[in-house]
């Protein structure tokens, strides 16, 4: 060993010799040690499991390539008559490969009938220019270069967000044209005569009047205050437009040929931008589960690929490279503390065991206290609220008005502000691992912000039902107070929307921006330093905006145009978070993967989904059930005229043959006398 590392002259030159091509034999058993080595690591065995389960899948399918070895991968096997220039491009070879493998498929082809060669080249034809068509299409999408700058800047993981925003628009936009073309369009053309269509109003025979009288109340004179809080408000001048739901008192659109049912068009749009929205988000979170998919991994490749594949090639800004570096510095000490916690796990006694999971149970009921406090928070302000706006406007000044009008909207902020703090602080004490910590906290702050919307559902629900001292037998609801409960609701669901937006602009102004200057131009002052610069905490402005499209889900069954207003939000929002994110905010050190970004950001818009389609679901049902007790009642009153008609009819009958008795009587006694 050592006479062969010090005293042989020729192992010094033995690195010369493997550079020459006619010495190449002897310099290659100087590398086969270490690529063999290499062979034997746990990262290269999944990566060839995975390739030979994907290149048999891709033989059973007919195409050409099977299984090989990554180092010297040969084509062992015949050519199948379905090779394409798709089955080529998708493998990953070197050039010379497929270039070998293209003079392959040459070759084939002039072994084909002219049919057949027809078949294939149109084939490829038609593929290119879908590739032409979608790098065209590439060109139109909104924000294109805005999103590509923010992803040089700051890497994919920010950039996810705006992309998940621009979705989000996306999806709005399609929902209002839906219920525009369903809804809007035939009512549009109907009043402005661009067609030769009447309104359909059929009169409710069998329902009581009362139950279909909407009046709109008026207050005399107007002060100019009363517009500002009718535009935040929803109530009004705009409660007389089409934003609400009490706006759509016609039955139908009679057409030449047909007549348009509205009511059921109503119904329609209201499945279809829900069925929609379903479809089109199980259909790019199933991209992304198959993305996580291929990504899962064992603990050692786990570090293997954070090492040798971390790095984002995207990056062109310094200061993001040396916060990644951070972020990758990060990732191994939160792996490092998971072993750790594994292994401490591992070595738990029975009594520590019981220990901790008496803990967590006790620290789990105070959530779960948290969360009772802030539903029953919101439950007396939406409480509150609804029993003291009936006053009349010039009775309030202009703060308690909109106080009222808001406090609901105000206390759902509050508590969405305070329980991730206290969800933070009692995560801490669970002994959880970093990564299971803040997939929990983000889980419990999702069932917050979605729950909060619920509940003031249903509290308004309560407040409809409730008749008090009266019966709701008549309309089956709260007519002399909610004449029109639907309104009332798109109002909430108005309000709501609004008062999110106006917090997220005085945030970005009046908080970030101030405390930018602060920490900019007061860099002596430690207490500042260490309040430091805000953080772009990407899980916490996702549940932002998810929060918001969930109001838009349940509110656009109640208010047709909030999803045009959901849209013009979200375009603001984007120039908004994109200002702040390059002036007055900093990445966070806790940077997420696109992959992963993407699959989380869809299945907590899912699970917001599904939250909102159950007070939707049983609002309708509700709106479903009120109809049939006012028919029920309007039939029961048309039981009770008719049976007094009955009576009436049997009445007269008797009194007629009353009569005709008598007069019969008279006939036969006067020729008798005679």
């Amino acid at each position: 060993m050592s006479e062969g590392s010090a005293g042989d002259p020729g192992h010094g030159s033995s690195r010369q010799r493997a550079v020459h091509p006619e010495n190449l034999s002897l310099g290659s058993s100087c590398f086969s040690p270490p690529v063999n080595f290499l062979q034997e690591l746990p990262s290269y065995r999944s990566v060839a499991r995975r390739r030979t389960n994907i290149l048999s899948l891709d033989k059973q399918s007919g195409t050409l390539l099977k299984p090989t070895d990554s180092f010297s991968p040969q084509l062992d096997g015949g050519i199948t008559e379905n090779l394409s220039s798709q089955s080529i491009r998708k493998y990953a070879l070197n050039i010379s490969e497929k270039r070998r493998l293209r003079d392959i498929q040459e070759t084939q082809m002039k072994y084909l009938s002219e049919w057949d060669q027809w078949k294939r080249y149109s084939s490829k034809s038609w593929k290119r220019f879908l590739e032409k068509a979608r790098e065209m299409t590439t060109h139109l999408e909104l924000w294109r270069k805005d999103i590509r700058s923010i992803e040089g800047k700051f890497g994919t993981g920010i950039q996810s967000y705006f992309s998940f925003l621009r979705f989000l628009v996306v999806l709005n936009l399609v929902i209002f044209l839906i219920i525009f073309m369903l809804v809007l369009l035939p009512i549009i053309l109907t009043k402005y005569k661009i067609t030769n269509s009447t309104f359909v109003l059929i009169p409710f025979k069998d329902m009581d009047i009362q139950c279909t009288l909407y009046p709109i109340s008026s207050s005399g004179l107007i002060y100019f205050y009363s517009y500002i809080i009718d535009l935040l408000s929803g109530t009004g001048f705009l409660e007389e437009t089409r934003l609400f739901y009490g706006h759509y008192t016609i039955d139908g659109v009679k057409f030449q040929n047909f007549t348009y049912d509205l009511p059921l068009a109503y119904l329609i749009s209201t499945i279809a931008y829900l069925a929609l929205s379903l479809l089109w988000i199980v259909k790019r979170s199933v991209e992304g589960f198959k993305i996580n998919l291929i990504r899962s991994e064992e603990h050692f490749q786990s570090y293997c690929n954070k090492i040798f594949a971390g790095w984002d090639f995207c990056i062109t800004n310094r200061s993001m490279a040396e916060l990644k570096h951070s972020s990758l510095r990060y990732e191994l000490r939160a792996d490092l503390e998971e072993e750790r916690i594994r292994q401490k796990i591992a070595e738990r006694t029975s009594e520590e065991t019981i220990r901790i999971y008496s803990l967590r149970l006790f620290l789990n009921c105070i959530v779960l206290a948290v969360l009772a406090a802030c539903f029953y928070a919101i439950y007396l302000a939406t409480t509150f609220s609804q029993e003291h706006m009936k006053k009349e406007i010039d009775k309030m000044v202009f703060g308690e008005n909109l106080l009222i009008l808001y406090l609901p909207s105000i206390v759902i902020t509050l508590a969405n502000f305070i329980t991730p703090i206290i969800f933070a602080k009692i995560i801490h004490y669970e002994d959880y691992s970093p990564g299971f910590e803040i997939r929990l906290t983000i889980l419990r702050c999702v069932f917050m912000r979605l729950a909060t919307i619920c509940v003031l559902v249903f509290t308004l629900g309560s407040k409809i039902t409730s008749c008090g001292d009266s019966t709701c037998e008549l309309c089956g609801y709260n007519q002399k107070l909610y004449p029109c409960w639907e309104t009332q609701v798109g109002q909430e669901m108005y309000k709501l929307m609004i008062f999110d937006f106006i917090i997220i602009l005085a945030v970005t102004l009046f908080v970030d921006f101030p405390r930018k200057l602060l920490v900019t131009y007061c860099a002596s002052s430690k207490l500042i330093q260490c309040w430091g610069q805000q953080e772009f905490a990407i899980p916490d402005n996702v549940l932002g905006i998810v929060y918001g499209q969930t109001i838009c889900w349940i509110g656009a069954f109640f208010s047709p145009l909030l999803p045009a207003i959901a849209t013009l939000k979200f375009v603001i929002i984007f120039y908004v978070k994109e200002l702040s994110l390059l002036y007055t905010c900093r990445p966070s050190p806790r940077q997420f993967r696109a992959s992963n970004s993407n699959f989380f950001f869809l299945l907590v818009l899912l699970i917001g989904l599904c939250l909102a389609i159950i007070p939707l679901t049983i609002s309708m049902a509700r709106l479903i059930m009120f109809y049939f007790i006012a028919l029920a009642g309007a039939h029961k009153r048309v039981v009770v005229q008719l049976r007094e008609q009955l009576s009436l009819e049997s009445r007269d009958k008797r009194y007629l043959i009353q009569k005709l008795t008598e007069a019969q009587r008279e006939v036969r006694s006067q020729p008798a006398s005679a």
